[in-house]
């Protein structure tokens, strides 16, 4: 039986991350805080759990040292990029910094035990920025626009960084996306949250920032599930994972609104500057041409698809 690690378990993209590793027979641990024992609780309980600090180095040894890993999934990290602009510093710890004392563990372990250990890193579309090239795939220049961006890249370049040094080091660099289980605080589940409000007529209003910006926007398990296929690979390397396809938030909540009945629902939003971001990446579309092909991953739910099953899933919250 293959151990895998992860680290943000209890986040949207670990807790499905989790599942399908358990449905393969893989024994699966978790890196969790001490202080988070109401997340903790969310967490299956076949999950093996470590306690463990992002900003600390030696916990993060000890964790991949007690667990042996033959895979480590990273997927721990600030994930907000308005809360980067806020914490900027913090962000650079946690988002940056703490995956280089990831990616030395996982080597040392390497090289200790004999035993190869195989490193996937959650990287993200952000790294690109404001890019040239539209699409963006893996050879696009990096071009952060924001500290998480800017983190992100940063952690990008370690992994190529360990991967010349002898480990399987790999990144998919992953595009917008979503499912039932993103928290409110991302613009996604806080419209369909808020859209399943005003169908239910609790709300009368949704605010919003930027309505122009574009994003590719999948199914979170369907990239996931690259996520898995990245580390079963026969070569570590970077993968785009997206759909190839780009909405405007005002698409997603004209969808959002039509998933809950809603046909004229112009005038039940109004943009709030307080939401915009000091700088936004201006177009975000990403080619995943090099996962397909070499993988054999691609997409399985369309846009209108993902935005209902999220509105559906509010609706059903407010109904129980």
């Amino acid at each position: 039986m293959s151990t895998a690690l992860i680290t943000g378990v209890t986040g949207q993209d670990g807790s499905y991350l989790a599942e399908q590793l358990h449905a393969r027979g893989v024994d699966v641990h978790a890196l969790v805080r001490a202080e988070s024992s109401a997340q903790e609780q969310s967490v299956a309980e076949w999950v093996t759990l470590h306690e463990g600090d992002l900003l600390d180095p030696d916990s993060l040894r000890g964790a991949v040292s007690d667990s042996a890993p033959d895979y480590i999934f990273n997927l721990a990290g600030i994930s907000s990029v308005a809360q980067s602009w806020k914490e900027p510093e913090l962000t650079s710890r946690v988002t940056a910094l703490a995956v280089g004392s990831m990616l030395e563990a996982a080597w040392s372990l390497q090289e200790g035990s004999g035993k190869p250990v195989r490193f996937v890193q959650a990287s993200s579309s952000e790294i690109f920025g404001a890019a040239q090239q539209v699409p963006q795939n893996e050879s696009t220049p990096l071009h952060p626009v924001s500290p998480y961006g800017a983190a992100k890249a940063y952690a990008h370049h370690l992994v190529g960084v360990y991967r010349s040094r002898g480990l399987f080091a790999a990144t998919g660099i992953l595009y917008n996306h979503e499912s039932p289980r993103r928290p409110e605080a991302f613009v996604t589940r806080k419209i369909t949250a808020g859209v399943a409000q005003i169908a239910a007529g609790k709300s009368s209003e949704l605010l919003l920032g930027n309505l122009d910006a574009q994003r590719d926007w999948g199914w979170a398990p369907d990239y996931v599930d690259a996520l898995v296929r990245i580390v079963e690979a026969d070569v570590a390397d970077d993968f785009v994972i997206a759909t190839g396809e780009s909405h405007t938030v005002r698409e997603f909540v004209g969808a959002a609104f039509t998933a809950a009945g809603i046909t004229d629902w112009q005038n039940l939003v109004a943009v709030d500057e307080r939401f915009n971001r000091p700088v936004d990446a201006p177009l975000m579309r990403g080619d995943y041409s090099k996962i397909r092909e070499t993988l054999g991953w691609q997409p399985t739910k369309r846009f209108d698809e993902i935005v209902g099953a999220m509105v559906h899933h509010d609706l059903e919250l407010l109904s129980a």
